[in-house]
Parts: C-alpha cells; structure tokens; sequence
C-alpha cells in the first residue's frame, strides 16, 4: 500500500476511535453501540498498520489492491451496522405500539371510572350538579 493512503488510513481509524470515545465520554453514544465502532476502527487501524495481514487478506478474498481490502471490510462493517439497526428499530416499533395500546385502554378506563363516581356522586348528592 503507498504510504500516502497507509496515513491517511491510519490518521482517519485513530480519529474515529478518538471521537467514539469522547462521544461515549459527553454520553451522546450508548457503550451499547460503541463496541462494534471500538472493535472496527480497531480492526481497520491494524490492517492499516499490518501490511502482511492485509496482503493475506487480499489474497484471501482476492481483492488486487489493498485499499479495496480497507473498503471492502469497511462496507462489510456497514451493512452489519444497518442489519443491527433495523432490528433495533423494529423491536423499538413494537414496543411503541404496545405502549401506545396499552395507553389507550388506560385513558379508556380513566374516564370509565371519571363517569361512574361523577353519577355516584350526583345520586348522593343532587347539589352537586349545582356546583359544576
């Protein structure tokens, strides 16, 4: 790999894993969803720096450049995210529906109840009604 793209690949996964961790660090980003962010910038850092394991890794996916090896994994990376997310927001849907269920059936028996002690209350005491 030409030395130019081996920094720029080097200088770009240490600021990502710099900015994961003081995005972890100001609370913005769960430790949750930091791990597969910590191990890939991680993984992309030492292909970065290892040119023998990238060179075994290209030949084993039989990439002819080692920068299509970085974009190749980082796309792999990607994909992986987005299933993960996809999951998460489904089981997040599913909740807010139940919820949203729930609430309904809630508010329902609420003014149930309201309507049941407003009309036992006017039948104890026919003054209220005035009052209101």
């Amino acid at each position: 790999m030409p030395p130019r793209i081996r920094i720029i690949a080097i200088f770009i996964c240490i600021f990502l894993l710099a900015y994961v961790f003081e995005l972890v660090r100001r609370k913005h980003l769960n430790e949750e969803y930091s791990l597969g962010w910590l191990v890939t910038g991680s993984l992309m850092l030492i292909l970065s720096i290892s040119e023998d394991l990238l060179i075994w890794i290209s030949d084993l996916v039989g990439a002819t450049l080692f920068t299509s090896t970085l974009f190749f994994s980082g796309l792999v990376f990607l994909m992986i995210i987005c299933l993960h997310f996809s999951i998460r927001i489904s089981a997040l849907t599913n909740q807010v529906r139940t919820l949203t269920q729930h609430l309904g059936i809630l508010d329902y028996e609420k003014r149930t109840l309201e309507s049941v002690v407003v009309q036992n209350s006017l039948a104890k005491n026919p003054s209220v009604l005035e009052k209101l």
